[in-house]
């Protein structure tokens, strides 16, 4: 076969590539902010903190929250506690926007806790899965 036949099938798999990028891209993008969330979510409790609800920037409220752990306090509220439903009643986010929105919290009340990369998300849900067992163990 001649070199002109190959050419169209370079631009088509690179166009192909291309668009999967892009798609990605658009993927990863469409993750809510932590403070979206805390607007859309966590501040209908939080903002004057219903069911004792910690209060936005209320320093010493979240003080010993902060000091349980990222890793701990996210998958604890992600799993859902005290008076707080799983994922904050909202079914439909994701853990990396849930643990945006809990970092975006405790920095608000003095915490130092940076949006999760991948590692502090695989660290919240290991933590995830051992809240659950021992819920399921409390039974």
């Amino acid at each position: 076969m001649s070199a002109q036949y190959f050419r169209p099938l370079g631009v088509v798999a690179a166009a192909a590539l291309l668009s999967a990028g892009m798609m990605q891209a658009a993927s990863a993008q469409a993750l809510k902010s932590g403070e979206q969330v805390y607007k859309e979510v966590c501040s209908v409790c939080h903002a004057a903190g219903v069911a004792n609800a910690p209060k936005f920037g209320d320093k010493a409220v979240w003080k010993p929250l902060i000091a349980e752990g990222q890793h701990v306090l996210t998958a604890h509220a992600w799993v859902g506690v005290r008076a707080m439903p799983a994922k904050g009643g909202r079914d439909d986010l994701k853990l990396e926007e849930f643990a945006r929105a809990a970092a975006f919290m405790a920095r608000a009340a003095g915490g130092d806790w940076k949006d999760p990369d991948a590692k502090m998300l695989a660290r919240i849900a290991d933590e995830e899965k051992k809240r659950r067992a021992s819920l399921n163990t409390a039974k």
